[in-house]
């Protein structure tokens, strides 16, 4: 008896209200912007900006300003001492320490009770109800769902509050039911020191039936290559002979899908791309043949979209859902019911379909290099590596890139630091084709390097193995939601990486 068939049935009612995406998209949006004003209309920020007498998505948008961290953080530095109704209505009590910027300077991103019902554990409820038809012969509840998490602290050593990676707190408020669907044990999950934790997780988990992992690529792959040492085997369905789905977010997939073949060779195995930020769950992938994402238009987030060349002016035009054209980079812009109000989340995405809307992520508003004019974004770099990738044989495990503004010949170019998992055939080969495919996918950059005029053609620099983890650990951000910048507009962070390196 397949006990999943009997399971999936439950969510045809779910999927039913997801396949109302395709047709009434705008209307489904405007209904939660409206429940959102509504709620939080006797808060601080609801008097404060009259939300009693916004009736249409024109008044919100004319009446509030778009911010990023910087003008939400007098509010949230207020609520983590303790005070109450500032943003939002019911208690705030966690905050999602986000990483999503590299600054040693971290986020603290309120999250309510109700964002944790009705955003996170829905989208990943969702997530599974999208995988049930993408696999409908699946045996998942037929195991344990591996999920690799961060770790959580009290927040200004407060007992009732606390301060962590949002997979942290999601691990540490969900339903006691879900903890016996799942390993590592919460004790586990929920350790601090990444290296202890890692060896914890590998213990417990070897012996268990594990059917799916939810985690960041490049984390997971630390994990299951420290399982494949300890058991001895070659490949992770060796261990786990019933896995067949990997949840993945955080980061891009492209650079680690060839590692991911050589320790999971099951025809069977399923790759799902989730968009489950600090901020909310925005997106799932439904189709795998389609690499673009599923936006969940039905939480308590209500969307807008800034083009990419209005994000930095002093009032940048946002518009809502209907009014995006696809195929066009846009910064996202979200209200949710944790009281973040039209607020920057700092990822640019492009949407492929409208009916329903589908996305694909094309970087971040702060990672990319535009110090000649070139614009390059991470949706070129993850192309051109992969071009590279697959005419060298080379496998890429982590990357980041920076300009070099002038040499001792006045030369300008972008220097790249690549660690690779395998070599290329020939370095100079690698850099050649990644070069040919940035300028075959960005027009400014075939631009500013026609000639060799403006730009010279780019260097690639061999990082030896361990120097993005290194990196990492001297800053302290091991494992979680921990990220390389993969694309820097200064040489901040790739001068540290370099003196690292020798």
């Amino acid at each position: 008896m397949n006990i999943t068939k009997i399971i999936s049935k439950t969510f045809d009612s779910r999927l039913k209200q997801i396949d109302l995406y395709a047709s009434e998209a705008s209307e489904i949006q405007h209904r939660v912007l409206n429940r959102l004003v509504q709620q939080a209309s006797q808060t601080e920020w609801g008097k404060k900006y009259d939300y009693s007498s916004i009736r249409s998505y024109e008044d919100f948008r004319k009446r509030l300003p778009i911010q990023t961290y910087e003008e939400i953080k007098p509010y949230v530095e207020r609520l983590r001492a303790g005070e109450q109704n500032l943003l939002w209505p019911s208690e705030i009590r966690w905050f999602a320490k986000s990483s999503g910027t590299t600054n040693d300077k971290s986020k603290f991103l309120p999250v309510s009770q109700e964002a944790l019902e009705d955003i996170h554990y829905r989208g990943g409820k969702d997530a599974v109800a999208l995988y049930f038809r993408i696999n409908p012969d699946s045996h998942f509840f037929s195991g344990k769902g591996l999920i690799l998490g961060g770790s959580h602290s009290p927040n200004l050593n407060s007992n009732h509050s606390l301060v962590g990676d949002l997979s942290a707190i999601l691990i540490q408020n969900v339903n006691p039911l879900v903890n016996f669907i799942r390993v590592p044990s919460k004790k586990i999950a929920l350790m601090s020191e990444w290296e202890t934790k890692i060896e914890a997780i590998a213990n417990s988990t070897i012996p268990a039936n594990v059917t799916s992992l939810s985690g960041v690529p490049s984390w997971m792959l630390v994990l299951i290559k420290r399982i494949l040492e300890k058991t001895g085997k070659q490949t992770l369905e060796e261990v786990w002979p019933n896995l067949e789905v990997f949840f993945h977010g955080g980061v891009a997939f492209t650079p680690y899908r060839e590692q991911y073949k050589q320790v999971i060779h099951s025809p069977n195995m399923h790759y799902v791309e989730t968009y489950n930020a600090s901020e909310g769950y925005f997106g799932t992938q439904n189709d795998l043949s389609d690499p673009a994402m599923l936006l969940m238009i039905d939480y308590g987030i209500f969307y807008e979209f800034v083009p990419l060349e209005e994000v930095g002016k002093e009032n940048p035009q946002a518009y809502c859902l209907e009014e995006v054209e696809l195929g066009k980079n846009y910064a996202m812009v979200i209200s949710t019911s944790c009281g973040l109000w039209r607020y920057m989340i700092g990822d640019t995405v492009k949407f492929t379909s409208k009916n329903p809307y589908k996305f694909v992520i094309t970087g971040r508003t702060k990672h990319f290099i535009n110090a000649f004019g070139e614009e390059l974004i991470v949706d070129n770099a993850e192309k051109g590596l992969a071009k590279a990738c697959a005419e060298t044989g080379a496998q890429v495990s982590e990357y980041s890139a920076a300009p070099v503004f002038m040499d001792e010949n006045a030369k300008c170019r972008h220097q790249w630091l690549i660690e690779f998992a395998k070599m290329p055939d020939s370095v100079e080969k690698f850099a050649a084709i990644l070069d040919a495919t940035l300028k075959e996918v960005n027009s400014d950059y075939e631009a500013k390097r026609w000639k060799d005029i403006a730009l010279q053609p780019l260097e690639v620099i061999v990082a030896r193995q361990g120097l993005f983890h290194d990196w990492l650990a001297q800053k302290g951000k091991l494992g979680g939601q921990h990220k390389i910048p993969r694309l820097s507009n200064t040489r901040e962070y790739i001068e540290t990486m370099l003196l690292l390196n020798q």
